[in-house]
């Protein structure tokens, strides 16, 4: 009798333990508000991954910065200490050089162009890249066209950059084509942007609508105008460390969830297109949305040797091709 107890009570706290396993609570992080395009996106990914699990996971978003920047947040995928990241491509590149391609300036016509190509043969080939470097590329997601903010003055020309200290990624490309057209490339991470705006540590930045409206950038910034020099993606990594734990099943449904993430963030970027020029003026930015591009381009040119002397012209002529 008592050994039968003793199996039954033992049976019971095998379960209980095995319960206790598979309910696992993912954290999300990135470095914007939990109201921006990428919270949307993480509360996407939560709602999704947790369906689909039938409660197996849960998550909840580590916003803002929390848990460091975005470069910060990529290494601790690689370490294991970060479960998923939303992220910019703008520190990728330096885990992953291939991506740098998706920064050179004017490259891509239009979001019909760029989704066109990340969500074709090419975006999953670097999707792939990213799965060389302990790192695990999920899916493509976005942020938009990116656009110049100061606290100087108008950009309508070339000519109005010059001397401007803007804040740019940790990016080689970005910092090459402003040094072109004229500003003074500042690079540091996004957390700490904010405040060196305000302190006039630098007089501005550049960012997609989406980011400028999420960050409340017109407490600090006046002008902004609408360059559309970079579209710039997002991605959805995951810790090897994590996923290599799990089922083909299991992880069937982060991808899946990776994949509503992006789709709910990219429909938040369509709605911002429309509504977050009206928003950034009724917070008194002044808005500059006739812009010759064409200067820009030209001066930002030489900006593509970075990439393409190290890694060839292939890639970015077939980036071009896509209809």
């Amino acid at each position: 009798m008592k050994n039968t107890l003793f199996a039954v009570v033992g049976a019971i706290a095998s379960l209980a333990v095995t319960s206790a396993q598979a309910e696992q609570s993912i954290v999300i992080g990135h470095s914007l508000s939990p109201t921006s395009h990428y919270g949307i996106g993480a509360d996407a990914f939560i709602s999704k991954l947790t369906e689909l699990s039938g409660g197996e996971f849960t998550g909840t978003q580590a916003p803002a910065g929390q848990l460091g920047g975005e470069r910060d947040m990529i290494e601790g995928l690689q370490i294991g200490s970060m479960d998923v990241v939303i992220t910019s491509t703008g520190p990728l590149g330096n885990f992953v050089p291939e991506v740098f391609a998706l920064d050179l300036p004017f490259l891509f016509r239009d979001y019909d162009h760029a989704r066109n190509v990340l969500d074709g043969d090419i975006g999953q080939e670097l999707l792939g890249k990213i799965g060389e470097n302990q790192l695990v590329g999920l899916a493509w997601s976005e942020n938009g066209f990116r656009h110049v903010t100061n606290s100087q003055r108008p950009v309508k020309t070339p000519a109005d950059l010059d001397g401007l200290k803007l804040r740019t990624m940790e990016n080689k490309v970005h910092m090459e084509a402003f040094s072109e057209m004229g500003a003074s490339p500042t690079p540091m991470a996004f957390p700490e942007l904010f405040t060196a705006l305000q302190q006039g540590v630098v007089d501005g930045q550049e960012n997609p609508v989406t980011v400028i409206t999420a960050s409340k950038f017109w407490e600090v910034q006046g002008h902004v105008s609408l360059t559309g020099h970079v579209y710039s993606p997002a991605v959805v990594l995951a810790s090897p460390i994590l996923l290599d734990g799990l089922t083909d099943e299991q992880r069937g449904w982060f991808a899946e969830a990776a994949k509503a993430s992006a789709a709910a963030t990219r429909a938040e970027v369509n709605r911002l297109e429309e509504a977050g020029v009206a928003l950034l003026r009724e917070n008194g930015m002044e808005v500059i949305t006739d812009i010759d591009k064409a200067p820009f381009a030209k001066l930002a040119q030489p900006a593509y040797a970075v990439y393409t002397d190290k890694y060839g012209t292939e890639l970015v002529e077939r980036i071009q091709a896509v209809e």
